[in-house]
């Protein structure tokens, strides 16, 4: 199977490898004891078990033009061409450079969690609980690698062996459901041996007991979902128990206290730029880690708040701007939708709204001489001195004419698609990298468990239960905008859900996969290409944004890669429409 040779072979080419692994190619056979003989060996090899998070091919990089694309947020800027890689832009194939190297890099950390857990039982010089922990963690993580193959590609090639020899590797596609079942049995087993959260101070670079449940719980309600991508007939009963299950998980991670959301939105987001873990609260549950400012020999920097995030000025040659002179250079590849913009306005949430959608841009009164001033939507500095404004840079109140300092627009926007302003580059500590930064990126945390779980109770219930509105509410409430209400129907408190994600979770990379699992990604993304077109509200649409929409139902699948189709005899046919 293309996979293993490609790992065996030539997968140190394809993909740099991530921090903190000393694992920097396969070899070509394994043997006993090979790759570790101690406790210290075994838990340099964990890490490189982890490492696969961070490489450029997933959440180092190009994992967001693969899943990107959603009704919230489109790939552009002024000018833009399409992305030549992902399916962001709706022109992938199946020779896709990004779709084929997430392929191979799942399937190597499949391989070097395969291979931990078969040579971890061999070393002696261990200390048995650590043995447990470490087992459980590869497990864990494992399950995780083959649950991102299922969403992307369904029905995937399944081994819970290492590779031992480069022959006789063709391997046909397993049905999901039964990696689904293997999925939720690891991930509900290892969770047994893993640390809890209290354990570590809550430092979410490594998995945890919540941090398994929680992402069990993503696991079922996904599952659930499966019949609207295949078209077949729901099985009622068997969606209702995924859904009892997903929230029989999340709500462990409730009921196992200890997790909370932040008094502010922002608050979660300024410490994953700053390098800062859960300062205000213990929220963040699951990141992929990043460090450096790509200056060392060790590559650990991914691309979190330079490819999206707020529009900045290339100053990282000008070594003289610190500070906010220099907030740091962002391509902002990802804005938002005029559906995610009206969606916060509808529901008056301008906190999130002016930290999630970016209120403002950085200007230079001298081009060159470092940044001076930001220059506001008309209305948004006075929202922003009651949000988090002393928290940012600020260049001092001057007037709509001046070239510098904090001013706003005279008009009115009419453009909707606005910049993402999750992650912020000013709060990077060390001098800027042109591509580079440490930002980590969050897998999971405690609000999207407060929403599955109010998800859950309404669809096992067929009603919002009291549990559904206070875990939903606590939401609204930490976001400034009014309870939900009691007294509405299921449909009518599954669409809050979903609006409430969106305002929630948006830029996250959730998106895409709420809207299959719930039958409208093809859909909703349809129906904005009309829009985008005619440029209502969206300026960067009428040039090649709304081709972005027009998606088919294929579109709810990845494509299997063709080379891994023209080597692995077994697999002759691709998914529907690739």
């Amino acid at each position: 199977m293309k996979y293993f040779k490609s790992i065996i072979l030539i997968m140190a080419t394809v993909v740099g490898l991530g921090s903190c692994s000393f694992l920097d190619k396969e070899p070509t056979r394994t043997t006993s004891n090979n790759y570790f003989n101690n406790e210290t060996e075994a838990e340099s090899f964990l890490r490189g078990v982890y490492a696969i998070l961070t490489q450029t091919s997933f959440y180092g990089n190009q994992y967001f033009y693969l899943v990107g694309g959603d009704d919230l947020e489109a790939y552009g800027g002024p000018g833009r061409a399409p992305s030549k890689e992902g399916l962001i832009s709706n022109n992938a194939t199946t020779s896709d450079p990004a779709v084929y190297t997430f392929w191979y890099t799942l399937y190597s950390g499949i391989n070097r969690a395969n291979i931990f857990l078969e040579e971890i039982n061999k070393v002696s010089d261990i200390n048995e609980k650590n043995k447990k922990i470490y087992s459980a963690e590869a497990r864990f993580l494992r399950a995780f690698y083959y649950f991102n193959l299922v969403q992307c590609w369904g029905d995937v090639p399944f081994r819970t062996y290492s590779t031992q020899t480069v022959v006789g590797l063709d391997i046909e596609r397993t049905p999901k459901a039964k990696i689904y079942d293997f999925i939720c049995k690891e991930m509900e087993e290892s969770s047994n041996d893993l640390l809890k959260a209290s354990s570590i101070a809550y430092r979410p670079g490594r998995v945890t007991k919540e941090t398994a449940w929680g992402i069990l719980a993503r696991v079922y309600m996904f599952r659930a979902g499966e019949h609207y991508r295949d078209k077949t007939s729901p099985d009622k009963a068997k969606i209702k128990e995924y859904f009892k299950q997903a929230g029989l998980f999340a709500s462990k991670v409730k009921d196992e206290g200890g997790f909370s959301l932040a008094p502010n939105y922002w608050d979660f987001f300024i410490d994953q730029c700053a390098n800062r873990y859960n300062s205000t609260a213990n929220e963040s549950m699951w990141e992929a880690e990043f460090t450096g400012n790509y200056s060392t020999d060790i590559r650990t920097e991914g691309r979190v708040g330079n490819i999206i995030g707020i529009l900045g000025p290339d100053l990282s040659s000008k070594t003289e701007l610190t500070g906010k002179l220099d907030p740091g250079f962002g391509y902002c590849f990802f804005w938002s939708t005029p559906k995610l913009y009206e969606l916060y306005v509808a529901n008056g949430d301008t906190k999130r709204m002016n930290w999630s959608i970016a209120p403002f841009t950085y200007t230079e009164s001298v081009k060159g001489k470092g940044v001076d001033g930001r220059l506001f939507e008309k209305g948004k500095l006075e929202e922003v001195k009651g949000q988090y404004y002393n928290q940012s840079f600020s260049y001092g109140d001057t007037n709509s004419k001046a070239k510098k300092g904090d001013r706003e627009k005279t008009y009115e926007t009419k453009d909707y698609d606005l910049a993402c302003g999750k992650w912020r580059r000013e709060y990077e500590a060390d001098k800027k990298n042109k591509n580079f930064t440490s930002i980590n990126f969050p897998i999971l945390r405690y609000a999207d468990v407060l929403l599955m779980i109010a998800e859950c109770e309404n669809e096992v219930n067929d009603a919002p239960t009291a549990k559904a509105y206070e875990c939903i509410n606590a939401v609204r409430r930490r976001a400034g905008i009014n309870p939900l209400e009691e007294g509405m129907t299921k449909d009518e408190f599954r669409q809050a859900v979903k609006d409430e994600r969106a305002m929630e979770l948006c830029f996250e990379m959730t998106r895409r996969f709420d809207l299959i699992r719930w039958g409208e990604y093809v859909k909703n993304m349809n129906a904005l290409a009309p829009r985008a077109q005619s440029g209502t509200n969206w300026k960067f649409g009428p040039s090649n944004v709304y081709t972005y929409y027009q998606i088919s139902d294929a579109y709810n699948y990845f494509p299997i890669p063709a080379n891994e189709i023209a080597v692995n005899k077994l697999i002759n046919k691709n998914n529907p429409g690739w």
